[in-house]
């Protein structure tokens, strides 16, 4: 086994990744299929044109429909060196979106050896759903979601990012942990799946224009002429799509994004060990042990 050294893991593994959405996009082309970078992936594209220098994942957008059409194309025909997987495809996943993988990879962390789930490198295909009219059935659909979303996440694991650091912060690891027992105990998959999807089926009589990222992001509401059509921008020396007003959508979710963040909070997803696709294997060494 080759052991890469400790800090030369990252643009090892953003190269891998570029090759993913590479393959990725040609896939989405040939089945008509309508995606955009989001978040972080967004935000390295305008500002750094690549990755963000401390990112190590690939985030890309889809709306609903054509994330549902993306998953029923990726069962039949995806190419066989990858892995599409989806909660509705795979227990072990606790996020409510797809994952598309190189096989023979892995990307391990705590959560993911708690969940059982053999993760490889992975890019995250998020959809975003559309939004009930202002008003009582709007809050009401987001509570649903993230109430959900948070008992995928505890069921799933024990060891959960929390909000607060000292003491506290570990009051509310200890209590993370119980609530993992009781909610493991108590419910499965299915009936998460079931309780969260109540929020991403849309009306026949909606007509709001408004588009939520139900997985992660309750606060953020983005109308339809920010996202699409998609425009396009320049990532790691190819042409990738971004949102059709990529500085506005940006300006909602960071704010000032182009002012770089303060060192302390240029986070990455602490993996434990990745295993790339020629073989090469990272760990880190300051967790052995």
């Amino acid at each position: 086994e080759a052991l890469l050294v400790a800090d030369g893991y990252l643009r090892k593994l953003q190269l891998e990744l570029t090759d993913t959405l590479t393959d990725f996009a040609k896939y989405c082309q040939e089945h008509d299929l309508t995606w955009f970078l989001i978040s972080g992936s967004a935000l390295g594209a305008l500002r750094h044109g690549g990755f963000i220098p401390w990112d190590d994942d690939l985030d890309v957008g889809m709306l609903r429909s054509d994330y549902e059409r993306f998953l029923e194309c990726a069962a039949r025909d995806y190419p066989e060196e990858y892995v599409v997987e989806s909660p509705e495809s795979n227990d072990h996943m606790a996020a409510m979106f797809a994952k598309v993988s190189r096989r023979g990879t892995r990307f391990v962390t705590q959560e993911t050896i708690e969940a059982g789930y053999d993760q490889g490198i992975f890019l995250d295909v998020i959809p975003l759903d559309r939004l009930a009219p202002e008003g009582r059935e709007r809050r009401s659909q987001l509570r649903n979601a993230r109430f959900w979303m948070m008992v995928s996440y505890l069921y799933h694991a024990k060891s959960v990012n929390v909000p607060h650091s000292g003491l506290l912060g570990s009051v509310e690891r200890i209590a993370c942990s119980l609530a993992h027992v009781v909610i493991h105990a108590a419910l499965n998959q299915k009936i998460i799946l079931r309780n969260y999807a109540r929020s991403t089926l849309v009306g026949s009589d909606w007509t709001n224009d408004e588009w939520c990222f139900l997985t992660s992001r309750f606060d953020l509401f983005f109308p339809s002429d920010i996202l699409i059509p998609p425009s396009v921008a320049r990532f790691e020396n190819h042409v990738f799509p971004v949102p059709a007003n990529p500085e506005r959508y940006l300006e909602l979710m960071y704010g000032n994004w182009r002012e770089l963040p303060p060192v302390e909070k240029r986070h990455v997803h602490a993996p434990l060990r990745i295993e790339f696709s020629d073989g090469d294997i990272w760990e880190d060494a300051s967790r052995k042990g």
